[in-house]
């Protein structure tokens, strides 16, 4: 009889390891972490937007770019949010960036 090996588990210390660095934990649960890509866009973005003349093309270009990249990171936090604060933070956002641009458009 031939014995069925299940394949090892992943060794995800190395990702725990990395995660200790960046979240900001209350009683171990996790309510902030530190920026990822979209967050870095929306950032830079706004930054742009910022320093560029109100209604100019770029400003215009840049502030886009932001609301597109604050909706990826919040569509991104309520579907893989690591806790249920974090999932209800990208719910929340959602609904903000979805009356923004309501606001901007009308």
């Amino acid at each position: 009889m031939t014995a069925i090996r299940l394949p090892a588990r992943p060794d995800h210390s190395a990702h725990k390891l990395a995660a200790i660095g960046r979240d900001l934990k209350i009683r171990g649960y996790t309510v902030g972490q530190f920026p990822n890509p979209p967050l870095w866009v929306a950032l830079a973005a706004l930054l742009v937007a910022w320093l560029t003349d109100d209604g100019s093309t770029i400003d215009d270009l840049a502030r886009a770019i932001s609301y597109v990249a604050l909706t990826v990171w919040a569509y991104e936090e309520a579907a893989n949010g690591v806790n249920g604060f974090r999932k209800a933070l990208g719910m929340g956002a959602l609904v903000l960036i979805v009356v923004a641009v309501a606001r901007a458009v009308g």
